[in-house]
């Protein structure tokens, strides 16, 4: 990484916080507050107006700040103090995975997915699939194990989401500077920009590569919007998701194809090869093509990828799985086939799916078959994948098709509300953040006085209405409203009120409005005079996914109905951000998806850490987490009915979780509450933590094809 190759631009930093270049370049600060906190004590207002990018606030904060800042001896103590725990932090012979496996620590696992959230500030990721990604890296970082990932850089990310006052979703797209945000090209041993090129109808593609550092671990990403690609090349990787089909062939063959021959320009040779989802697939082909080109057979090339390969599927739903026709695929890889020794009939067969409408060629099936490997995301998801993909293995029952699970999690310090971090640093000690999927070491959560859970749960809570506050009041500002309706956003939710919240992207199967099946019934919940309760919304559609944006358009309409105004509210443009907010200050957690169409879900994961009980239905993760102590499940595992659905939803409200909330002892505690809040945080705390989830990918994923 040479930071000073592009640190023109930057104003310039005093010699005793010059470091804090080096700090904006790796994402460790991105999980570490305290690191965050260099730059937004040097000017608070700037830090907000970058929206928490250290980067670009480094080329936007005045000098005058960095010289006074500079000669602070209480700053530069802690600037210190942090630099130190970064260094310390870098040393990877301290690892786990340097003690566990010191025989494998050199051999890289090499970790494709089309989107990694990371922060932010770095708007690449749509949801959930990104967001566990970037948790992924952060926690391999943690635990040291030789990842890199391999993804695209959108210039235009994902969109900056609006809500117009007539409520329908519409999509922004801002160009993403690289010179802002924390990118730097890559070099070869010779000192030129890496460019990778990879074969489309009638032209080459290039993809400048760049990298992005997450502690001790190494993003590389594409970038095609280069000379000298023609204007619709320079497209492809602009957006995540965005085009039509031909675009998404397109870019799932960079992303593949392209990826592969990223790693070799750079001097990289992976062990194990990992595919997050479907869309990275065609690295199997490319390394079947260098196998052969090498002078091995068809079959015996694809016996080694297999054996060096692992592939997670996220999709439980057959519609959700990339596939291309046949037709188009011929278009596409003309001539490849070839390379690999193979007839143009034989290529097509390697990821032949039959559907009513014709074969068509799934990203799925190619993966399935040539990687030795395969899970879902839940054991629920595992049964499913199991079902669904059993015609691939026709002499197997379901039960004995090779597909297990490795359920998600999520990376801890990233999620964890700092004022929690602190209790959670008191009861265990500061070292547990090394191991957090230690069960035992959470049952000192117990020994948290209730006065204090209460207390934080509290702040929490004010600190999110707050933050909702401003951004609708900002949203409104915008749309010129006059000064007595911006005064009324003062009244928006009660800080004091039993809050529950649901943030999630908004699929017609995720069922957003759900809730509002007996809207009279609900406003008689909501308006109870004792136990009143009220609901924070957040969330995109895809662009294309107008039933979604419908769903987005009724919860925007229903919180300006009689009954449900200041008590309901949706906020705009769904981030790292507004997520980081929702799961650490609303009460419960709300989740409503048609069983079992989640695969695992992860946001509930979040607000359960944080000491927010679930109520949810009995769907991905969720089964193996509740134990009846922890939170709620909506309805059975019955067929999914939204009439039934809701009604079960409305009674658990009004007869377990408003009661419970509000039944307070003699000190105005609700001690009932706080024993489910500790349950939730033992047992989400513990079991679903992102290093719980990767030592099980190292075990029983990684390993096995690493010792072979």
């Amino acid at each position: 990484m040479d930071i000073l190759r592009h640190a023109a631009g930057f104003t310039p930093l005093p010699n005793s916080i010059n470091r804090l270049l080096d700090l904006a370049y790796n994402l460790w600060w991105t999980w570490h507050p305290e690191a965050q906190d260099l730059y937004r004590n040097i000017d608070p207002e700037l830090w907000e107006e970058v929206y928490h990018n250290p980067v670009r606030f480094l080329r936007e904060v005045r000098q005058v700040k960095l010289d006074e800042i500079s000669q602070d001896s209480d700053y530069i103590q802690t600037f210190h103090k942090v630099l130190g725990n970064f260094e310390s932090y870098m040393i990877y012979d301290n690892k786990w995975y340097a003690k566990k496996f010191p025989n494998q620590k050199h051999k890289p696992i090499a970790y494709f997915s089309a989107e990694f959230g990371l922060h932010e500030c770095l708007p690449i990721y749509s949801g959930g699939l990104g967001v566990l990604s970037g948790d992924h890296t952060k926690g391999a970082s943690d635990l040291g194990i030789p990842l890199v990932g391999v993804g695209f850089l959108y210039p235009q990310g994902y969109f900056r989401q609006v809500i117009p006052l007539h409520g329908t979703q519409e999509s922004i797209y801002q160009k993403v500077r690289f010179s802002e945000v924390p990118a730097l090209p890559v070099y070869d041993g010779d000192g030129k920009e890496v460019v990778v090129s990879v074969q489309l109808p009638g032209r080459m593609v290039h993809a400048k590569v760049w990298d992005i550092n997450v502690g001790n671990m190494t993003i590389y990403l594409m970038d095609t919007d280069i000379n000298p690609n023609a204007e619709g090349d320079r497209e492809l990787s602009a957006r995540l998701y965005g085009g039509d089909k031909k675009m998404r062939l397109a870019q799932e063959m960079v992303l593949g194809i392209g990826g592969i021959r990223a790693l070799r320009q750079i001097g990289i040779e992976p062990a194990v090869y990992h595919m997050n989802e479907g869309h990275s697939a065609f690295l199997v082909l490319e390394r079947v093509r260098e196998y052969v080109k090498k002078g091995l057979t068809f079959d015996e090339a694809t016996k080694k990828v297999k054996s060096t390969s692992v592939f997670t599927t996220h999709t439980p739903v057959p519609a959700g799985h990339d596939a291309f026709s046949f037709d188009m695929m011929e278009k596409f890889f003309v001539g490849y086939w070839d390379e690999l020794d193979l007839s143009k009939d034989e290529f097509l067969g390697l990821a032949r799916q039959d559907k009513d409408w014709g074969p068509e060629f799934s990203m799925t099936v190619l993966a399935m078959r040539l990687s030795g490997k395969q899970n879902g995301v839940s054991k629920l998801h595992g049964e499913v994948s199991r079902k669904m993909w059993q015609w691939l293995w026709p002499k197997k029952s379901v039960a004995d098709v090779p597909i297990t699970h490795v359920t998600n999690g999520v990376h801890t310090e990233s999620w964890l509300a700092p004022e929690l971090k602190e209790v959670f640093d008191g009861a265990m000690g500061k070292d547990w953040v090394l191991h957090p999927d230690d069960r035992e070491m959470w049952d000192s959560i117990d020994d948290v006085p209730d006065e204090t859970l209460w207390e934080v749960r509290n702040i929490l809570r004010a600190k999110t209405i707050d933050f909702v506050r401003q951004r609708t009041r900002n949203r409104w500002h915008r749309y010129g409203s006059n000064p007595h309706q911006l005064q009324l956003i003062d009244n928006l939710l009660d800080k004091d009120t039993l809050t529950i919240g649901f943030a999630r992207r908004f699929a017609t199967y995720k069922r957003a409005t759900m809730l509002f099946t007996d809207v009279e019934r609900l406003k008689r919940i909501m308006g109870h005079a004792d136990r009143p309760i009220q609901f924070i919304f957040s969330g995109k559609a895809h662009p294309r996914d107008e039933p979604g944006k419908a769903l987005i358009r009724e919860v925007y309409h229903r919180s300006f109905e009689p009954g449900l105004e200041g008590k309901l509210i949706f906020v705009e443009d769904y981030d790292i951000n507004v997520g980081r907010y929702l799961v650490s200050g609303v009460d419960v957690w709300l989740n409503t998806p048609i069983r079992p169409q989640e695969a695992s879900g992860t946001s509930g994961q979040k607000a359960g850490l944080n000491g927010i009980p679930n109520l949810s239905i009995s769907d991905g993760w969720w089964p193996e987490c509740y134990n009846g102590k922890n939170g709620w499940v909506i309805g059975t595992d019955e067929e999914p009915d939204a009439h039934r659905d809701a009604h079960y939803l409305y009674t658990l409200l009004e007869e377990e979780v408003a009661p419970l909330f509000y039944t307070c002892n003699d000190k105005g505690i609700p001690e009932g509450w706080l024993q489910i809040m500790r349950e939730s945080i033992k047992t989400v705390g513990s079991q679903f933590s992102m290093a719980r989830m990767l030592r099980e990918y190292v075990h029983n994923l990684y390993m096995p094809l690493l010792i072979e």
